[in-house]
């Protein structure tokens, strides 16, 4: 579920639209505006798809946006030297302010508070998800009395200052740590002088519940926000479907699907593999918290997988769950993506029995379902296997999905039985 890190590469990127004012019925739109070229509901506008803007949309400021006939479209996030410089936010033709979006992130811990109640099964869950809430650009977890925030745009960044009172406030909680992308932050001209820092010393790391396993959220040495709550109901699942089995968690990260077979699902027999030593050194940390113990490996999957074959080793169930392999939309990358998710469901099918239960995941928003779904088929196939498909399933529902921003639907998860 983590990325690991990608080199910088130079990237070219149409030049930001210039602000112009001569724009038929400019005169009488409500400033600051933008006007897009072309109809589209998805938030992300980028530059080819805007016509012009008026000289008073600075970086970072809300503008009314118009569409091609010069009817109100929406309001969003201005900033010209973005990759993305316009995210409409909303696409009603009424006002939408700043109490507009205050009311949004309100709405957004509400969701979490009072209709999920997910206080009830954990202390480590998603108190904002981007696009998902209508708040572009925003990612809040929320770790027992820390809040993990991910900022990647500077109209987010720009309001932080306000939004912090309001997020402990509510959440109950004491402390946080923000995060910015160093790349994106450049490009969007985030600086850190203009919100508060992490809370002085900043939190190393916080432990947290979920459904009565004990995991360390580390912000030092962790990916992403620190911790994968998307998968927090899969990993219930998993433990309840493979009770009593011998488990193998493939890239298991810092334990998740491995303890909550250990300790939810009473399975005796254990192993969790990774690559990554950190999170290895902390899956052992996890199971310490537990009081309980597990086989835990530090390898690659590939390697260390074909050494099993050669062994005889096989297990009841396995779980494949990778950190992202699709970065780009060039279909040559993508295509590496696409073969490593092949390859590793071929090696993680040839260490279960026949019959075993198998979990294969993929955390790529460019990969489709149908697309992954047919790579793990064909995986089996490969391997001579047939899978008896039992359910599909994403994240949980604290990582809502926009209808008009359909690639917020990253996580895939396929459950089937391997004959």
């Amino acid at each position: 579920m983590r990325p690991p890190p990608r080199p910088n590469r130079p990237t070219r990127r149409p030049p930001p639209p210039a602000p112009v004012t001569a724009v038929p019925g400019s005169d009488t739109w409500r400033t600051p505006w933008a006007q897009m070229k072309y109809f589209s509901f998805n938030p992300a506008v980028y530059p080819n798809m805007i016509t012009a803007v008026s000289p008073d949309a600075g970086p970072g400021s809300l503008v009314h946006v118009y569409d091609k006939e010069g009817q109100p479209f929406g309001t969003g996030f201005f900033n010209p030297n973005a990759r993305v410089p316009l995210r409409v936010l909303d696409h009603h033709a009424e006002n939408f302010d700043e109490a507009s979006l205050d009311a949004r992130l309100d709405a957004a811990l509400d969701l979490r508070l009072n209709t999920l109640r997910l206080n009830e099964v954990s202390d480590a869950w998603r108190a904002v998800h981007s696009d998902g809430d209508g708040l572009s650009g925003l990612v809040v977890d929320r770790y027992a009395d820390t809040l993990s925030i991910e900022v990647t745009n500077l109209g987010i960044w720009s309001r932080l200052r306000r939004w912090l009172p309001r997020l402990h406030e509510k959440l109950g909680t004491k402390q946080h740590v923000i995060q910015v992308d160093p790349e994106i932050g450049r490009i969007e001209n985030i600086r850190r002088v203009d919100v508060p820092e992490a809370n002085d010393p900043a939190p190393k790391s916080v432990r947290v519940r979920e459904h009565g396993v004990r995991y360390a959220v580390n912000f030092e040495d962790g990916h992403k926000t620190g911790f994968f709550c998307d998968q927090r109901e899969n990993r219930l699942r998993f433990a309840q479907m493979a009770r009593g089995r011998r488990v193998l968690d493939l890239c298991t990260y810092t334990g998740g699907f491995a303890l909550a077979a250990k300790v939810l699902g009473g399975c005796e027999d254990v192993t969790g593999v990774d690559l990554d030593e950190k999170a290895i050194a902390q899956a052992k940390k996890n199971a310490d918290l537990n009081q309980t113990r597990l086989t835990w490996t530090h390898g690659d999957t590939f390697t260390w997988g074909r050494q099993m074959q050669q062994n005889g080793e096989s297990w009841d169930a396995v779980v494949l769950d990778p950190p992202k392999l699709i970065f780009s939309r060039e279909p040559e990358e993508g295509q590496l993506g696409r073969n490593k998710y092949y390859d590793m469901n071929v090696v993680a099918l040839s260490l279960l029995k026949r019959g075993g239960l198998f979990v294969s995941c993929s955390c790529s928003g460019l990969l489709d379902v149908a697309e992954f779904e047919e790579i793990v088929m064909r995986a089996a196939h490969r391997s001579k296997r047939r899978l008896q498909i039992l359910d599909r399933t994403g994240p949980g529902a604290d990582h809502p999905v926009m209808s008009n921003c359909p690639d917020g639907r990253y996580l895939k998860v396929l459950w089937a039985m391997a004959l």
